[in-house]
């Protein structure tokens, strides 16, 4: 057995676990839809804010085990797949509607999908059909997994400071399907494949604007009155300033100083920013009391623990990402290329 190989007990430890998180997933779903409470705090408030720190310290566990990520490549695992390739210009255009697609669902968060469970199922429920069809037309994990996927362009923001390289058990064998390959490419980030303008503009977009993204989502509070164009330009008023502002201060750094750490400083400030005011709102510190509160303490924690606490993971994160050695390692190992018989 190659180092590129995967034993069937490992494999099967994998099934398992894809098993596990995709009934995990379909029980989120079904609460959503009869048990909305208990099934937005399950979704939007456990398996969402435990995200970005996974793909941060291991985004190839994630890759792995991804309910959606399983789903998209169905077609292709049952031989139903067509197969079809992309052009490096049609990579790079998913690529970026991918982005857009996250800075337009993220503050919906809002107005919609944190206080209806209903349309929460619903949204998971489209993208996962979206999933589906684009596995079924492309190859492997070209469209969905490393185009589409609103959370792809996380991945690439958080994932570039990987240190556990995982067998790949969904690629048996290499076919090529994205070049390169963010999979296996060590130390990628979003301006590895920056072949084409769309490549070049949502690189940009996340690396330079989504830490500024982050802080204003977590300045608007979320809104139980009727959805309206005055609800909508609320909570897409500070989103939008906090990522031109970002963006801007990032294009005109770039010009002064090297790309590769700028790229890590804002990645380590974005999600730092997101748990900087996560955490204390799990507990009932949060900027608009009993947003995404999971259980209220308080009246028990004093404050300042709070602040040690997302002092501590700033700490974590900038040394994770920006000081700690380089690690180059790719978030899986690359399986043996298909035409190597």
């Amino acid at each position: 057995m190659t180092k590129n190989q995967i034993s069937q007990r490992s494999l099967l430890i994998w099934r398992y676990l894809q098993t596990l998180v995709f009934i995990f997933g379909l029980f989120i779903l079904f609460n959503l839809i009869f048990f909305q409470k208990l099934g937005l705090t399950l979704f939007w408030n456990i398996l969402i804010p435990v995200a970005p720190a996974l793909l941060v310290i291991a985004v190839g566990v994630w890759r792995n085990v991804c309910p959606l990520g399983s789903l998209s490549l169905l077609p292709r695992h049952s031989g139903l797949s067509k197969r079809k390739r992309l052009t490096v210009e049609q990579s790079g255009a998913l690529s970026l509607i991918a982005v857009i697609a996250l800075l337009i669902l993220a503050p919906l968060r809002h107005v919609l999908f944190d206080i209806s469970g209903i349309a929460t199922a619903l949204l998971i429920m489209i993208v996962g059909v979206i999933a589906v069809i684009t596995g079924f037309y492309f190859e492997w994990k070209s469209a969905w997994c490393s185009g589409l996927c609103p959370i792809y362009p996380v991945e690439k923001l958080y994932g570039m400071s990987n240190r556990f390289s995982i067998p790949n058990v969904h690629c048996d064998q290499c076919y090529r399907c994205v070049t390169p390959c963010p999979d296996t490419t060590p130390g990628y980030t979003p301006f590895t494949a920056a072949n084409t303008t769309y490549h070049e503009i949502a690189g940009s977009i996340m690396v330079g604007g989504f830490p500024g993204f982050v802080w204003g989502w977590f300045q608007v509070p979320t809104m139980k009155e009727k959805l309206g164009l005055e609800q909508l330009l609320l909570v897409y008023n500070m989103p939008i300033l906090g990522l031109v502002s970002t963006l801007l201060l990032f294009l005109i750094l770039k010009r002064f100083f090297p790309t590769g750490k700028l790229v890590s400083i804002f990645a380590a400030s974005a999600v730092s920013c997101y748990y900087w005011f996560k955490l204390p709102s799990w507990f009932g510190y949060g900027v608009f009391p009993g947003d995404g509160m999971l259980i209220d303490l308080s009246g028990i924690l004093p404050e300042w623990s709070l602040t040690l606490l997302v002092c501590t993971t700033t700490l974590f994160f900038f040394w994770w990402i920006v000081f700690n050695k380089q690690n180059r390692n790719s978030w899986e190992i690359k399986p043996t290329y298909a035409n190597e018989q």
